[in-house]
């Protein structure tokens, strides 16, 4: 079988190449899925620990006849002082590590050469966070695609940001200041950017090399659609001039139960068991916590999250990082008795949740997020409002966006960025948001617009439609890209 759009003779073939970490590897893998259904050949990069999860995920795309495939690559971790297991962005835990993480994956430069050499791709789509990739798709004569895991929304938000550096010309941290040149009169504080703007680090040096070799790139694939964001996909193509295409929501390429399942990490819970607990809750009255897998917060802090869930009187699915050293039900943050007297009314998932599988269930009337735009964008995608708990990365942007441009949620009133602990926030506020997104009137105007969005992501991805045009585009200026350097 072969995808619509190429004959044998003109498939394309593209490499894909993610930065290792569940929340950018996740939407490659899918973006890879995509492109074999419409006809290339899709070459997957990965390290040896990951390629289990990476050749689960294709198996139905491969099996179905696409032409789908994993490659390898090994990081250096000794060489740059790591140990062995940290082969992944979420197992790294101080600045110092994740400047030795970066220095291995650049070291991966001459790995990615031989596959160049070996395998000949028309075009790599590397991660943005992958700067040095463009230097190595021009010695190739082959166009580098920059893969944003974002909206069109934050990434210009943050560049308009870098450019004009409005939060140098406030008071202090939490005086507010108006985005400049960006669409929306949309105000921010200097507590909620990243910390490579407050002060001066390596990242900064390294954030502006990843901007510098953006511009230098054949262009942007975005995991978003152009109904979402009209105003910051235009922005971001014409006042920021940056060529880019909109092919999301990736996650919809996933249409079956099982390829919902299989994303990502190995479920923590059976997905049956979970859908069968979802089955039994009424439409709308179930609230899903889950904080990606980056994020940490400590034993204090979920204990206001459990007391504040159980004092909502709301039913629950809350996904809570496992700790291995700890036996089950003996938590130090889990109140007394507290599993036994949710029984019925919530479920707590210890790991890795099937998530776009449990957003997509009718009884799901919420999630708490943390507003990584994976999750954000597949609550909108499912069409389920949001509470809002930005910790790190872009998502005091993504934050803004859901509450202020799309009114689909409500903050929980963090107002500190920060790398990888969240800001406390106690139980009063976990109740009262969760009751404003599944209960109290506001909620019923939310779940509207959420909803009217859902379809119009549903719509974007099917044929004719704007992601789908958008890549059918991209894949057309491809194949003149390799005619081009073919008659050179």
């Amino acid at each position: 079988m072969r995808g619509q759009m190429d004959s044998e003779n003109d498939q394309l073939h593209i490499f894909f190449f993610p930065v290792m970490a569940p929340g950018h590897t996740i939407p490659m893998i899918d973006m890879a899925k995509l492109f074999a259904i419409r006809g290339c050949k899709s070459t997957l990069i990965t390290t040896p620990h990951d390629e289990p999860t990476f050749l689960k995920s294709i198996a139905k795309t491969k099996d179905s006849g696409f032409d789908i495939n994993v490659v390898t690559v090994t990081l250096p971790l000794k060489e740059v002082g790591l140990p062995e297991n940290c082969d992944s962005l979420n197992k790294v835990t101080t600045v110092e590590m994740r400047k030795q993480f970066r220095r291995a994956i650049m070291m991966l430069d001459q790995q990615l050469e031989l596959l160049i050499e070996k395998l000949a791709p028309d075009c790599l789509i590397s991660d943005t966070f992958l700067p040095w990739t463009t230097e190595i798709a021009a010695k190739y004569k082959i166009p580098r695609l920059a893969f944003h895991g974002t909206s069109a929304f934050s990434v210009a938000g943050t560049e308009c940001v870098r450019l004009y550096e409005p939060h140098k010309k406030v008071s202090c941290d939490s005086e507010p200041f108006i985005i400049p040149n960006f669409p929306g009169e949309i105000t921010m504080s200097r507590m909620q950017l990243p910390d490579l703007f407050r002060e001066e680090t390596d990242f900064t040096k390294f954030y502006n090399e990843v901007k510098e070799s953006e511009k230098r790139s054949f262009g942007v694939v975005m995991n978003s659609f152009y109904e979402l964001e009209p105003a910051y996909a235009d922005h971001y193509r014409t006042f920021l001039g940056r060529r880019s295409w909109f092919v999301g929501p990736l996650s919809l390429c996933n249409k079956e139960t099982e390829d919902k399942a299989h994303r990502g990490n190995q479920a923590s819970i059976d997905q049956h068991e979970c859908l069968e607990w979802l089955d039994s809750k009424q439409p709308n009255s179930v609230i899903y916590i889950c904080f990606g897998s980056m994020a940490n917060f400590n034993a204090a802090q979920l204990h206001e999250i459990a007391v504040g869930l159980e004092a909502s009187g709301q039913q629950f699915i809350w996904v809570v990082k496992k700790d291995p050293n700890v036996e089950e039900g003996k938590e130090e943050w889990l109140p007394d008795g507290f599993e036994s007297r949710i029984r019925n009314n919530g479920l707590i998932i210890r790991g890795w949740a099937p998530q776009v599988l449990i957003l997509d269930h009718e009884a799901i009337g919420g999630f708490v997020t943390h507003c990584g735009w994976n999750s954000t964008l597949e609550a909108v995608t499912a069409g389920v409002p949001m509470v809002t708990w930005p910790v790190a990365a872009e998502q005091f942007f993504n934050e803004k966006f859901v509450t202020q441009v799309l009114k689909i949620g409500v903050n929980i009133g963090v107002k500190q960025w920060v790398r990888l602990f969240g800001d406390s926030v106690k139980s009063e506020r976990v109740e009262e948001a969760v009751k404003r997104v599944l209960v109290r009137e506001e909620a019923e105007e939310m779940r509207r617009k959420v909803k009217a969005l859902a379809e119009m992501a549903k719509g974007a991805v099917k044929e004719g439609g704007s992601s789908w045009s958008d890549l059918g585009a991209l894949l057309q200026e491809l194949r003149l890209q390799r005619s081009a350097h073919t008659k050179i």
